[in-house]
């Protein structure tokens, strides 16, 4: 092993043991995997019946049936996904926006406080990590 090779080691062994970059490392995989899965799942209805989620008056100005409507969610959530994958320091604010305009849905839908306290907490969790990613992803490119 080269002494560069050695020391690009002790630099990613020493990054690894960085709590900051571990909780920065969790949020991204979590932000990147859920949404992803979440998004999927509006298609199959497998993990709960999505369309119970929406509030009516949302569902009133949306354009076809509810289902539909998830199907539109399930594609952004997934995008999202992606985004916080490849981009966290963006995709997690873009998550982080989702989440605000899912915890309206669910304050305006009666019955259902306790998800929206939920993605409430998780909306602050993307928004540290959007924090993070700042730190772990390195200065953002301006190009002209």
């Amino acid at each position: 092993m080269t002494t560069a090779s050695k020391g690009q080691v002790s630099g990613v062994s020493a990054r690894l043991a960085d709590p900051g970059y571990q909780a920065f490392l969790a949020l991204r995989t979590v932000f990147a995997v859920a949404p992803i899965l979440f998004g999927l799942d509006k298609f199959t209805n497998l993990l709960t019946d999505w369309p119970q989620y929406l509030a009516p008056w949302i569902d009133g100005i949306l354009p076809g049936t509810a289902q539909q409507g998830m199907y539109v969610v399930g594609v952004i959530e997934v995008i999202a996904g992606i985004a916080v994958a490849v981009a966290p320091r963006y995709g997690a604010w873009l998550v982080a926006a989702w989440l605000a305009g899912i915890i309206v849905n669910l304050l305006t839908l009666s019955g259902f406080y306790d998800v929206a306290l939920r993605d409430f907490g998780l909306m602050v969790a993307a928004i540290a990590l959007a924090r993070l990613a700042v730190v772990y992803t390195g200065p953002a490119r301006v190009s002209g």
